[in-house]
């Protein structure tokens, strides 16, 4: 083979590595940090893969589960510490009707769809747009161009999550959408799953939880939203006070999974504070949402970091979200993003210490 020849072959495999470079097709992994404060984020999927901060002994911990290697989160179902989208959460039928126009999804839990469809946002590569490891203001900025007809959904939609580390132990999430030419359904989550005394700490049940919300959306019995709300008190959904996630568990058929109506109307609002007594971390969570989907892992059996065998209810997720099944649901809050308006959804992270 000929020198001209080998250099051709050189040069062309250098342009494609670089076209997958700027098309955002390579996969890496992404910290930022702050003092003793760090998290790791990867662009498959947009996830947070680890979150490392002290506890009340000023001992470092990892207080997210997930997995050693990228294979594992390319073959995840779980949604580990993913942006979940175009829509979060279910959607009945894996349909939906907009301006006239009946949508077909790609059906991914029974006759539903979870999470955008079995290739949603949590199972693309994201395209690293702005990154800053540390100094006074660490970030990192991924963006995706989810096509027109992905999954079944209308229209081009560009979307951008930004994680940034505030001052002390702050984590900002800052979600947003914009529709380039049809209107359509936008409902980011952030699906990070929380064990704040450390992800092998074992399970959550310990965990004292507060949620601000007095009602939630009932559900039939394929956890599709009927349409109706119905208060919390007096039953295992009533966490108005601080309580035991595991105090009043064994009163439900698996765990907890269900969405929350939050109880204030400003923008960014309380969702709901989480303490683990043994490590003395709090974790208390706002957003600009109108609700949080609280889950307790509860069919979780999974081989994680370090080779440690995550249980049922080993972490909670506080998905602050639209409402399920918003696009079948006139009475719930819109998640309909037309051209020319934009998507915008923020969530922040206080984590703290009592001792």
């Amino acid at each position: 083979m000929s020198s001209k020849v080998n250099l051709f072959i050189c040069l062309f495999i250098l342009h494609l590595c670089a076209a997958a470079s700027v098309r955002g097709h390579k996969i890496g992994i992404y910290e930022i940090k702050k003092g003793d404060f760090t998290v790791k984020v990867t662009n498959f999927g947009a996830r947070v893969i680890s979150v490392l901060l002290p506890d009340k002994h000023g001992k470092i911990g990892d207080v997210v589960l997930g997995y050693d290697t990228i294979k594992e989160y390319e073959n995840d179902t779980s949604s580990f510490g993913a942006i979940v989208g175009r829509v979060a959460n279910r959607i009945g039928g894996a349909q939906f009707t907009l301006n006239g126009t009946l949508y077909k999804l790609i059906a991914n839990d029974g006759n539903n769809t979870i999470h955008g469809g079995p290739k949603g946002f949590s199972h693309v590569i994201w395209k690293v747009s702005k990154y800053e490891k540390d100094g006074p203001h660490p970030h990192i900025t991924l963006t995706y161009h989810s096509a027109d007809g992905e999954q079944g959904f209308p229209g081009d939609l560009l979307v951008s999550v930004t994680y940034a580390l505030k001052d002390p132990y702050k984590l900002s999430v800052v979600m947003k959408g914009k529709a380039l030419n049809k209107a359509t359904p936008v409902n980011l989550a952030q699906h990070t799953y929380w064990n704040i005394g450390g992800h092998t700490s074992g399970n959550i049940l310990s965990n004292v939880i507060q949620i601000f919300a007095s009602q939630i959306t009932l559900v039939d019995q394929h956890l599709i939203p009927t349409g109706a709300l119905a208060p919390v008190k007096n039953t295992p959904y009533d966490f108005l006070k601080p309580r035991k996630v595991g105090s009043q568990i064994n009163k439900l058929q698996n765990g907890y999974d269900i969405n929350y109506a939050l109880d204030s109307s400003e923008n960014m609002k309380p969702v709901a504070i989480v303490y683990d007594k043994k490590s003395g971390r709090v974790m208390d969570l706002q957003a600009s949402a109108p609700g949080v989907q609280f889950y307790t892992a509860n069919s979780l059996i999974k081989k994680g970091k370090g080779g440690y065998v995550y249980q049922p209810h080993a972490a909670l997720c506080l998905e602050t979200q639209g409402f399920p099944d918003a696009v079948n649901h006139p009475n719930f809050p819109s998640t309909i993003v037309t051209p020319g308006k934009s998507y915008i959804h923020k969530m922040l992270y206080t984590f703290s210490i009592t001792k």
